[in-house]
């Protein structure tokens, strides 16, 4: 781990209880719990210059529903040339996290993405509503879960072959 990034994970764990989660190419994983994330993003701003909020995502860990979602916060210190990674279990019935908008403006359309794409309400949040897929859509298109429901490519040696299962086909 980076010498200076050691301090601050140290506060992090003793302020919020984060459990260390690994570390990867320099870069330090920490768990925080969901009532938590907005201070924790808070003290890492205000009080360790990490100003960007270089990635905010999610992954699915479907069928696993306890926790279903790990929401990934990716933070960057420009000035200290620093990064490092804030994940959030979330429960696979009723996802929900706090807005993180009042601390960094940019998670806005990103929290937004969480809904959309994956079902992750976010409380308290500016404006709620999707942002990818029309309003009329139905599921969250980056759930393991979604039914992908696709179709061959057409190519001249499978021709026959897909023709048959057009609607229009006559057998």
């Amino acid at each position: 781990m980076d010498k200076k990034l050691e301090p601050i994970v140290k506060t992090i764990q003793e302020k919020f209880s984060a459990a260390y989660y690994e570390e990867f190419r320099d870069e330090v994983h920490l768990f925080v719990k969901p009532e938590q994330i907005v201070d924790t993003l808070t003290v890492l701003r205000d009080e360790y210059n990490f100003e960007l909020l270089s990635a905010l995502t999610a992954t699915d860990y479907w069928p696993q529903t306890e926790p279903r979602f790990h929401v990934i916060y990716q933070l960057t210190s420009l000035a200290k040339n620093l990064s490092v990674q804030i994940r959030v279990p979330v429960s696979g019935d009723n996802p929900k996290l706090p807005t993180t908008t009042g601390v960094y403006a940019v998670a806005n359309w990103r929290e937004r993405e969480l809904l959309d794409m994956f079902g992750i309400e976010i409380e308290g949040h500016p404006d709620p509503r999707r942002i990818l897929m029309p309003d009329d859509t139905e599921g969250h298109p980056l759930r393991k879960d979604f039914p992908l429901g696709y179709e061959e490519p057409q190519f001249t040696f499978n021709f026959d072959e897909i023709d048959l299962r057009k609607p229009y086909a006559k057998e």
